[in-house]
């Protein structure tokens, strides 16, 4: 059994930003909440519970965040490295939560609706958008490259855009006194907040159930690998997300001739690079094999 790793250069996140954004939200929904009581407005305590599931996610994010960053031991042979992706998961699956429960509310209110105080409406919403503002901008460049920041980016994007949405309607309920607006924004947010979980949650499952990468086509992995000089059939191949920076392939590889160790080190030094400039696979490992009868199948149920 060959095994090797590619070292690639990896974006280094920065936890402390997410320190940064959980204090400023931390604010932002004691603010929202008080004032959501005093002004009557759903759609300022839904904001305000979007903004607490925010915290919640941020916390989540920041402890797997530093779980993940744990070195390897004998009992955690790949240390915690799939921390984020849980997170990733957790953190999606609550706003798709949430959201049901903001559809539910704004359903109830609209159909009794009554007047909501829109002048602190309209401050607690602006305030909304520049706290969530700041944070987006804060997570913004790690988010391109870890799908945990991802998860928590998205949390206060779509927070700051329910701000917007709330600064709208509380606009509408000030100078028309279209008290419906309120439920109808809460029903736009939720919509919203479940587009952009259920994406999320997919990518973030497909990764946990080791699924191939999707821009990974195994079949073009084959036919690569068989371009090799030396290489025969490649077979019983698995290729999976460890996490968002390490892309893993095993596979066992059917011999041509009763090569020496050094020869197939060779040869296996240039199927790595072939894997690793043309899939951005960077941990590999390849069983040798020669005459041996096994099933010789690219998929084969272990």
């Amino acid at each position: 059994m060959n095994h090797n790793h590619v070292h690639i250069e990896k974006h280094e996140v920065k936890g402390k930003n997410l320190v940064y954004s959980i204090l400023l939200n931390l604010l932002i929904t004691i603010a929202q909440i008080v004032g959501g009581i005093v002004s009557g407005s759903l759609a300022l305590i839904s904001d305000a519970l979007h903004n607490f599931s925010d915290v919640l996610s941020l916390i989540f994010s920041l402890v797997a965040h530093k779980l993940s960053r744990r070195k390897a031991s004998i009992d955690q042979t790949f240390g915690l490295k799939r921390a984020e992706l849980i997170a990733a998961f957790v953190n999606a699956a609550t706003l798709i939560i949430v959201a049901f429960i903001l559809i539910y509310g704004a359903v109830e209110r609209f159909f009794h609706p009554h007047e909501i105080q829109s002048n602190l409406v309209i401050w607690l919403a602006a305030l909304g958008i520049a706290v969530n503002g700041l944070s987006v901008l804060l997570l913004k460049k790690d988010a391109d490259h870890n799908l945990n920041m991802k998860s928590a980016y998205l949390h206060l994007l779509t927070d700051m855009m329910a701000s917007v949405a709330v600064l709208v309607g509380g606009l509408l309920m000030k100078f028309y006194g279209w008290f419906w607006v309120d439920s109808v924004m809460t029903i736009l947010i939720a919509i919203y907040l479940i587009a952009v979980g259920y994406d999320l949650l997919k990518k973030a499952t497909k990764m946990l159930m080791l699924f191939t990468p999707e821009h990974i086509d195994i079949k073009e992995i084959v036919r690569e690998v068989h371009k090799v000089s030396g290489a025969g059939k490649l077979h019983h191949i698995h290729v999976w997300h460890l996490n968002e920076e390490e892309i893993h392939l095993e596979a066992h590889l059917d011999c041509p001739k009763d090569f020496t160790l050094t020869q197939f080190d060779d040869i296996l030094q240039r199927i790595e690079l072939v894997l690793f400039e043309k899939f951005g696979i960077n941990h590999i490992t390849i069983q040798p094999e020669f005459k041996k009868e096994d099933p010789k199948d690219f998929i084969v149920q272990d």
